[in-house]
């Protein structure tokens, strides 16, 4: 039996908690990021974890930065074992990760060291990846560059959205630990050092990130939307207002070969029980699912029945051009 705090924030890292929760092994508490103010009542907003540990009767901490000494100190006392961090949200300084009598172990979403940083499962859809997985790391006090200890790869069809690998990595990422304390417990650790020179970094998603352009490719636009789907999604302005994509999908089209001077974004063409044809930098998107401003999710087809789509109307990244307006 390990004693064990968990360190963890978001919806993905509540697999790994449930199963130390339910596990032998002691949990004495779990960290998690501080309450933050959501929504237009800007009312303080618990964190996934800390919602399930309130749930289940687990001690909660919640330090404003993991380097306070009174934080440290109170670790310290705990006599650890091993700190579990999953998707904490901060990185951790020398004389914290120095604290466990065995380090502290990172469930990591992506086959280290490719997608180190904030957002691997965003930027592996979105970069067209068909596989990803987990890594179980010992951290050390760079950003998702220690040792691995084991790692487990699954596909990513090709219709996969972040959501959906998101649920699956999130509860492989607990057999993954589950099989990595096995091995502690065994005194079978494993250390393999990464290879710096096949990392890649995943950045932080930003609001460009959100935006279309159809100058891209059809392929590269597909992966943008199903990469950004359910958060934070993507957008164009169709005549001014704001369409949220939810589903597209990349069509063969022909009515418009040999045209000229049909640009990218155009609506070229319909494909009954799709939607709206947009011609890109290469190749063709059908518009099938979309979400206009403040109202509910809906088909091309149903959106088209109150707001038509016009052919030869531009879809654009700005709230208004000339095309749109025509």
């Amino acid at each position: 039996m390990l004693k064990i705090l968990f360190m963890g924030t978001p919806e993905f890292a509540l697999p790994c908690l449930d199963y130390l929760y339910h596990s032998h092994h002691d949990l004495l508490a779990v960290v998690t990021q501080p309450d933050r103010p959501r929504g237009r009542g800007k009312k303080l907003v618990f964190s996934p974890v800390k919602d399930y540990a309130l749930k289940h009767g687990i001690r909660v901490l919640q330090p404003q930065r993991a380097k306070e000494q009174g934080f440290l100190d109170l670790l310290q006392g705990m006599q650890l074992d091993l700190i579990v961090v999953v998707a904490y949200g901060q990185i951790l300084s020398k004389q914290l990760l120095e604290i466990p009598k065995f380090g502290c172990l990172n469930v990591h979403a992506s086959l280290l060291p490719k997608y180190r940083g904030a957002a691997p499962i965003h930027r592996a859809v979105m970069a067209g990846e068909k596989e990803t997985g987990i890594t179980t790391m010992w951290m050390d006090e760079g950003l998702d560059t220690g040792d691995i200890f084991l790692q487990k790869a699954i596909p990513i069809g090709f219709d996969d959205t972040t959501g959906v690998v998101h649920d699956k990595l999130a509860q492989l990422g607990a057999e993954l630990l589950e099989k990595s304390l096995d091995l502690i417990e065994e005194g079978k650790i494993v250390r393999i050092p990464q290879d710096d020179n096949l990392s890649t970094y995943a950045e932080r998603l930003t609001k460009k990130d959100e935006m279309i352009d159809w100058s891209n490719s059809a392929e590269v636009i597909y992966n943008q939307v199903r990469g950004m789907s359910p958060w934070p999604g993507t957008y164009v302005y169709y005549k001014g207002k704001r369409i949220k994509l939810l589903a597209v999908k990349i069509v063969g089209f022909s009515q418009s070969e040999g045209k000229e001077n049909v640009e990218p974004g155009q609506i070229v063409g319909w494909e009954k029980n799709l939607g709206p044809i947009i011609k890109t930098g290469q190749g063709y998107l059908a518009i099938t699912m979309l979400q206009p401003a403040g109202k509910k999710p809906m088909t091309a087809e149903a959106f088209n029945l109150g707001n038509k789509f016009e052919l030869g109307s531009k879809l654009s990244s700005n709230r208004l051009t000339e095309d749109d307006l025509e």
